[in-house]
């Protein structure tokens, strides 16, 4: 499959929609502090014991959940901003173009699967 203007164009469409369902994600259990960095909520249960355990709880589980939509958010506009610059596509380790099957499975990724291999 090559990487014509169309199938581009239809990755942007695909990257734009995940931004925006990640936006959505981060504004429910996180505060947006600056343009790409969120905190995340910590709730009120009340000063019992149990409410303050599951507060801390609920509060890790944002902070994991926050951090990972971060990075997710930052990939997403790290490839759009590929797309807008005409150099979308193309791995950032080796410089080869990116299998287009791979793009459309996953649009925001970096590196090649021969790249990536070698990194695990």
């Amino acid at each position: 499959m090559k990487m014509d203007a169309k199938f581009i164009a239809a990755r942007k469409h695909d990257l734009e929609q995940r931004r925006e369902e990640l936006l959505k994600e981060l504004s429910a259990d996180a505060v947006q502090v600056s343009d790409n960095d969120y905190n995340a909520k910590f709730v009120d249960y009340g000063d019992k014991e149990d409410e303050n355990a599951a507060e801390v709880a609920d509060f890790e589980k944002n902070l994991s959940l926050e951090k990972t939509l971060e990075v997710s958010l930052y990939n997403v506009n790290k490839a759009i901003k590929k797309i807008e610059e005409g150099n979308y596509g193309l791995c950032e380790k080796c410089g080869q173009p990116i299998n287009p099957k791979r793009l459309e499975a996953f649009p925001s990724a970096t590196s090649c699967m021969v790249c990536k291999q070698k990194s695990l």
